[in-house]
């Protein structure tokens, strides 16, 4: 984990400032900005349209009594890949836009479904069941008392 975050916080922005001074260097500073500034709003432009038809594709599934999970997970990458696109940089908005493209995105879906069900499988797989009738300690005592749903006025008299 550690390694993922001096990866995420350290790395990638120097990357990413190494990638724009090159690009800076070869075509100027203005033409550099333009891009970077014409690459979010185009990527926004993305998101939503994108976000919009998962969007769509969600309440499909729900109204036919599917369970939406290829749909949350659009949405998710949708999310991710817009705002890696309005993020500056360009390492940043290549992977961004990977995340928002129906045909890259439906393969970087499949990866992440199937690696998160294998970790879901393993996970579940690997924890111990209780014994039958035996009590685990995070088993908790109590009495149940029904409470009157009506409630009750703090002045006398002024009951509805």
């Amino acid at each position: 984990m550690p390694f993922l975050l001096v990866l995420l916080f350290i790395v990638v922005p120097i990357a990413e400032l190494a990638v724009i001074i090159q690009v800076g260097g070869l075509i100027g500073f203005w033409p550099t900005l333009a891009i970077l500034i014409a690459d979010s709003i185009l990527g926004s432009v993305l998101m939503r349209a994108q976000g919009r038809i998962a969007w769509r594709r969600f309440n499909e599934a729900v109204r036919n009594g599917r369970v939406p999970a290829r749909e949350v997970a659009d949405g998710v990458l949708v999310i991710f890949g817009g705002a890696l696109l309005l993020t500056p940089g360009f390492l940043s908005d290549i992977l961004g836009a990977l995340f928002l493209l129906p045909p890259t995105r439906a393969l970087i879906r499949k990866v992440f479904l199937r690696r998160a069900m294998s970790r879901i499988t393993v996970t579940m797989a690997g924890a111990p069941m209780p014994p039958r009738g035996s009590r685990r300690s995070d088993d908790v005592e109590g009495t149940a008392v029904d409470v009157d749903p009506r409630p009750r006025s703090p002045r006398p008299g002024l009951e509805a």
